[in-house]
């Protein structure tokens, strides 16, 4: 959707106004898809994080040494899940 200003500006520089559908059919346009397992919420998802071999990041309130960072999930603390 352009305005009637803009699209006699573009037309006015040699340049062509599509629509959406257009640009889809245009064969000069590609569509780009990131990675969706990239994202950091990923990481929480799977089995919970206090059963054996799971590596699932707790969804913990704050990020300290005393919020689900205890047994378990660090070196030296005396018990190890994995």
């Amino acid at each position: 959707m352009f305005t009637e200003i803009a699209r006699a500006r573009i037309e006015k520089a040699g340049g062509q106004c599509l629509t959406f559908d257009q640009l889809a059919l245009s064969p000069h346009s590609e569509r780009m898809l990131g990675p969706k397992n990239a994202r950091e919420a990923v990481r929480h998802f799977g089995p919970a994080p206090g059963v054996p071999h799971s590596y699932t990041k707790p969804c913990a309130r704050f990020k300290g040494r005393k919020f689900e960072r205890a047994r378990g999930r660090r070196n030296n603390r005396g018990l190890a899940i994995q």
